[in-house]
């Protein structure tokens, strides 16, 4: 007990201190001061890219929030209806003919063709979206900026991603938009996955040249277009079931410089009210996430109880040395997670429970290989993938690079 008491203890002093600060709150982009804003005379254009399949209850306001952008330069969003059974892109045209012309203009709906054998849903939509924009003349200098249709963004949230891109120098910005937490189920588990997943990728590890470790976030991409071309296109993401990661590993070892952060300018409407929207949120990917590798899944099941069980379990049972140890291991995993509390601006309380949050988290991702050997795969909207993942980045080059920077 001595001995798994100052493994445990251990294990969060490299968290805490050596780990990239994954517990701290940012960094996040904020809207510019004018004197920022003036910093660039020559905004480069930027092209809007939604993929878009049954997202009747969202994509209005979505599509709105993206027209309205304060953005100084020229912005065009392409809406691409991915094969909706829902009305989407009709809902989109309609809403259209009652804009003035001057926003208007600055939108276009296509219709998906068929997905060929091989891609994922969402890419084959995303690169429509891209050949469309391909279209126009004003490339040279130009953003790509992915997002989803159920996010909405504050006026001044294009013009905050370019100035990054453009003031750092930057191939690709990416951040965690704020997700929904207003349900009891929400407040409980939303907050610990956004926490598990900068704990996966310490974002100033994934913003750091010198790293290779890559991360992004599916629902704010910003990517050059030319660092976009240098990877091959969204073709060479074709198949990935994680877009998001796979598209900032493909940048980061093209030898593009990527940010990834939190963003205060752009949040989800997705609801997730109950245990099993969260719970199928987790099982569509996190075996994904672990390369299909029962290897990986053990380390992550022996991980997850050193971290979060076994501190708590020693804490309750035992006395003396072992309790003590065990008690200042269990409240640095406790502090870790009231930044992430704080950004959601709930109570703090819930840092007690996150024990608990981390076996729904655990019992969840067991449940995704479960569904894998079952032959379930991975369903979203109305699709299932059974096939594991190809992509130009195999899965066995990401898992070695991942064990080697100790993200699991």
């Amino acid at each position: 007990m001595l001995f798994l008491s100052i493994v445990c203890f251990v294990i969060w002093i490299g968290l805490i201190f050596f780990h990239g600060k994954f517990w701290s709150k940012g960094p996040i982009l904020s809207a510019l001061l004018p004197e920022e804003q003036a910093e660039i005379t020559a905004w480069p254009p930027v092209y809007i890219v939604v993929p878009a399949r049954d997202e009747t209850g969202t994509v209005r306001e979505v599509i709105y929030s993206l027209l309205t952008q304060d953005y100084p330069g020229k912005f065009h969003v392409i809406l691409v209806d991915d094969e909706s059974q829902d009305g989407t892109g009709d809902l989109v045209r309609k809403m259209s003919r009652t804009l003035p012309d001057a926003i208007n203009d600055r939108l276009t709906v296509i219709s998906s063709a068929p997905r060929p054998a091989g891609w994922s849903g969402k890419l084959w939509a995303l690169s429509q979206g891209v050949a469309e924009a391909e279209k126009r003349k004003d490339l040279d200098d130009a953003f790509f900026f992915f997002t989803d249709a159920d996010i909405v963004h504050q006026p001044t949230h294009l013009t905050a991603l370019v100035h990054k891109a453009c003031s750092d120098k930057l191939d690709q910005v990416s951040e965690m938009v704020e997700l929904r937490c207003e349900t009891l189920v929400e407040r409980a588990l939303i907050p610990a996955f956004v926490f598990f997943f900068a704990m996966l990728y310490p974002f100033s590890k994934v913003n750091n040249r010198a790293s290779s470790v890559a991360a992004g976030a599916g629902g704010s991409v910003l990517i050059r277009r030319k660092a976009l071309n240098k990877i091959g296109g969204i073709q060479a993401l074709r198949s990935a079931l994680i877009d998001d990661v796979t598209l900032a590993t493909h940048v980061k070892r093209s030898g593009g410089a990527i940010y990834l952060g939190h963003s205060q300018l752009a949040c989800s409407l997705r609801p997730y009210p109950l245990l099993k929207d969260v719970w199928d949120m987790i099982t569509r990917t996190a075996y994904v996430q672990l390369h299909y590798s029962l290897i990986l899944l053990g380390v992550t099941i022996l991980s997850m109880i050193l971290i979060w069980i076994a501190p708590l379990y020693l804490m309750l049972t035992t006395r003396g040395v072992i309790k003590v140890i065990a008690i200042v291991t269990y409240c640095m995993s406790i502090v870790s997670f009231l930044p992430t509390l704080s950004r959601f601006r709930i109570s703090s309380l819930w840092a007690l429970a996150l024990p608990f949050i981390v076996l729904f988290y655990l019992a969840a991702t067991i449940g995704s290989a479960i569904n894998f050997y079952c032959g379930a795969g991975v369903t979203w909207k109305g699709r299932a993938y059974t096939e594991v993942e190809e992509s130009s980045v195999t899965n066995k080059q990401v898992a070695s690079e991942d064990a080697k920077q100790g993200i699991y």
